[in-house]
């Protein structure tokens, strides 16, 4: 895909999915703007791009990335809201205030930059959040991550109705996605009805496509990617599987 000239707005984008984002959108001519907590692997050799060190539960820093990117560009095109992180939850004995915080970064972050950027779209713009395959399903002490991808699930739909034909809004929900390259037995990648652990890749290039005039008819979607393990039934000693408690 020729992204040439495009402005692409990525939160959460030194490590992981967001950094793989960065680096295919840059290759394919894009100029890509980064808020990220995390100040390390920032090193982006194209001038024309932006890496701001910030904190998405800060008002104040959500408003100053996007007055910067709006100084410097102009305009944007495509915003992907992929930061987020847990606080674990119940048996974890998660706070008020640390349960809030999850929420701010993976529900209100995206709500907010997509207020102060609607009006600044360029024609075929789009949103595209990430959630979770967590938003549906859980292990144990997962409330405020699980709360926070649930949350974003049914914001894209919400402010896809709002911003309808300005903006395209969709999501995906990655499953067990590898973002550090780690050693993983057979057994981690043969539970999955692909065979294998999710790669970084196979969000980008899902991201990429949403973003694309190719999936001008998908709106208000969410899209699981996880080698089709959330669609697995599981019952004890039935192939294989066994509870252990």
């Amino acid at each position: 895909m020729d992204f040439t000239g495009i402005v692409v707005v990525i939160t959460g984008g030194a490590r992981g999915i967001g950094r793989n984002m960065v680096e295919h959108f840059q290759a394919a001519g894009a100029r890509t703007a980064v808020i990220d907590i995390l100040t390390e692997n920032t090193e982006y050799t194209n001038s024309t791009d932006f890496y701001f060190t910030g904190d998405l539960k800060k008002e104040k820093d959500i408003q100053f990335f996007a007055a910067e990117v709006l100084k410097r560009y102009g305009k944007i095109d495509y915003l992907i809201n992929n930061a987020c992180y847990s606080n674990k939850g119940l048996l974890s004995g998660c706070s008020f205030e640390a349960f809030d915080e999850v929420l701010r970064v993976g529900v209100g972050a995206p709500y907010y930059l997509t207020k102060l950027f609607m009006e600044y779209f360029g024609e075929g713009g789009a949103i595209v959040n990430i959630a979770s395959t967590r938003a549906f399903m859980s292990q144990e002490d997962t409330e405020s991550y699980s709360a926070a991808k649930g949350g974003i699930v049914a914001l894209t739909h919400a402010m896809a109705v709002s911003l309808a034909g300005k903006v395209r809004v969709n999501c995906i929900s990655p499953g067990w996605i590898d973002t550090t390259g780690e050693k993983f037995s057979q057994e981690d990648k043969e539970q999955h009805p692909v065979k294998r652990i999710g790669k970084t890749e196979d969000i980008t290039k899902l991201a990429m496509y949403l973003c694309s005039e190719d999936s001008s008819f998908i709106n208000g979607e969410n899209i699981t990617v996880d080698g089709g393990m959330s669609k697995l039934m599981i019952y004890h000693n039935d192939e294989g599987w066994e509870y252990k408690r």
